[in-house]
């Protein structure tokens, strides 16, 4: 039998409780056993490992160097043992199995509602609990299994992952330009070629969202210079201020102007609306796949 089917997690737990607290004592307290028996079970642990993980002194508990080097894996085991029971209590437990969405800053509120609505409209209808964070917390929450599904703009690759483009929106050009901010309505201000917005100077916000990155992207893709003010605006309303301070324009999509009366150009390419693209992410290994896909197709239809 190999070592790994032998080694007894209760062994385990009383370790990385020991590892925690620097005290026998004080971890057989927190786990409400004895001394002896919490010592008897790390004693049987270090056998089957085959060192031993503590020394004792009268300055206390310190780890061996084997342990040094095994405890934190026997740490991210015991979390990982967490992880399994507390998923498969959220999937089997009574009461509406809920789905995990992230979203990112850059989501428009009128596709996060549709998410909602068809949430309820699922053969087993479900409840949705929302997260909003940057691109990279909620790539890194799929990827852990702490999120289900995750709704970003469509400006990175994740390999091994399902992707369906859910939303699409025009980018628009923030700036004192005379043609917006003459015209009355800025909605119909003339159209903004992405050769003459280069010409200019933009402001960014903080690679976070994806924003930057698709603007990046989109003056790579042209083989354009990509002329920026040197410092960076925290949020989408900050970059309408910046703008009104003569510091630069702004490309943002439509959805995140603070108000319909902000100056603003439609931007084009060689006479092409500019559009950023949203996608659903998420893994067909869910155990809530069918309903992600569902949703996905929905959304994607709903667009």
């Amino acid at each position: 039998m190999a070592m790994a089917d032998r080694v007894n997690t209760e062994g385990l737990r009383y370790a990385q409780a020991v590892a925690e607290t620097k005290s026998f004592s004080a971890a057989a307290r927190a786990y409400g056993v004895t001394q002896p028996a919490l010592s008897n079970g790390i004693a049987k642990l270090e056998e089957r490992l085959g060192e031993k993980l503590f020394d004792r002194s009268p300055r206390g508990v310190t780890p061996t160097a084997f342990g040094d080097r095994i405890l934190p894996l026997i740490e991210r085991a015991v979390s990982a043992l967490d992880a399994v029971a507390a998923e498969a209590k959220r999937l089997t437990g009574p009461g509406e199995h809920k789905i995990r969405l992230g979203v990112s800053p850059l989501i428009s509120p009128p596709l996060v509602a549709r998410m909602f609505g068809m949430v309820r409209e699922l053969p087993e209808p479900r409840g949705l609990v929302l997260r909003e964070a940057n691109m990279q917390e909620l790539r890194a929450d799929l990827v852990a299994g702490r999120l289900d599904i995750i709704l970003i703009p469509a400006v990175a690759a994740m390999p091994r992952f399902e992707h369906r483009v859910v939303d699409v929106e025009p980018i628009v050009v923030v700036t004192p330009d005379a043609d917006a901010a003459d015209s009355g309505t800025p909605g119909d201000a003339a159209p903004l070629e992405l050769e003459e917005a280069g010409k200019g100077r933009f402001i960014l916000v903080p690679d976070t969202c994806g924003l930057t990155t698709f603007t990046t992207q989109l003056f790579q893709a042209r083989e354009m210079p990509l002329r920026t003010y040197p410092g960076e605006a925290a949020g989408y309303q900050v970059l309408e201020e910046w703008t009104k301070l003569g510091l630069g324009s702004a490309m943002v999509p439509r959805s995140k102007l603070s108000s319909p009366d902000v100056p603003h150009r439609p931007l084009t390419d060689e006479g092409r609306e500019v559009q950023i693209s949203f996608e659903a992410v998420w893994s067909m290994d869910s155990p809530l796949s069918a309903d992600l896909l569902r949703l996905a197709d929905n959304l994607a239809a709903a667009r």
